[in-house]
């Protein structure tokens, strides 16, 4: 079995408080990949940035102090662009998510892994690190043309710094 992870293509990082261009262009590639892992009987998992109101009051909110994904609000909605149904979705507090991990390394036969969204250069890349850590033996691998990150130049060298640590990238 094949799956597909989709970090955190919420509204919030595509158009909303932290959208970017680059963001909002991905969205059509993604939600092909994530047509094509479903026509083929694979498995689709998505994860959700989620903060509560209090998120200016955590490290994070001290270190990026403009709301986003906030639990609940439109921002924190996956893109109405994606088709979330029959996917797991898993909410994450933070940059990258244990129980993502934990939740993957659960099923018996994994071919491979795959890595689209946002932000490469933030979640995509501590996710693939995590699962890398966790999964050292399935093949993990990130689309690029399916990922943006905070600025362009950020998203290359996030690329960059994966295939260092044998993760297989494409698209680029």
């Amino acid at each position: 079995m094949k799956i597909l992870i989709v970090i955190d293509m919420q509204n919030d990082f595509i158009d909303g408080a932290l959208g970017t261009p680059e963001a909002a262009a991905i969205v059509p590639a993604v939600a092909e990949k994530i047509r094509q892992y479903r026509e083929a009987g694979n498995q689709i998992v998505f994860t959700r940035d989620t903060h509560g109101e209090e998120y200016l009051d955590t490290q994070e909110g001290q270190n990026l102090p403009v709301p986003h994904c906030i639990e609940g609000s439109f921002g924190w909605e996956i893109s109405a662009q994606l088709p979330v149904e029959n996917a797991r979705i898993i909410n994450k507090p933070t940059f990258g998510s244990l129980e993502l991990a934990d939740y993957v390394a659960s099923f018996d036969r994994i071919d491979s892994i795959e890595l689209v969204g946002l932000c490469t250069d933030i979640c995509v890349i501590s996710n693939a690190m995590i699962l890398k850590a966790a999964l050292p033996e399935i093949p993990l691998l990130v689309d690029g043309a399916c990922c943006a990150g905070v600025t362009p130049e950020s998203h290359r060298n996030a690329l960059e710094a994966m295939k260092m640590c044998q993760i297989s990238v494409s698209g680029c």
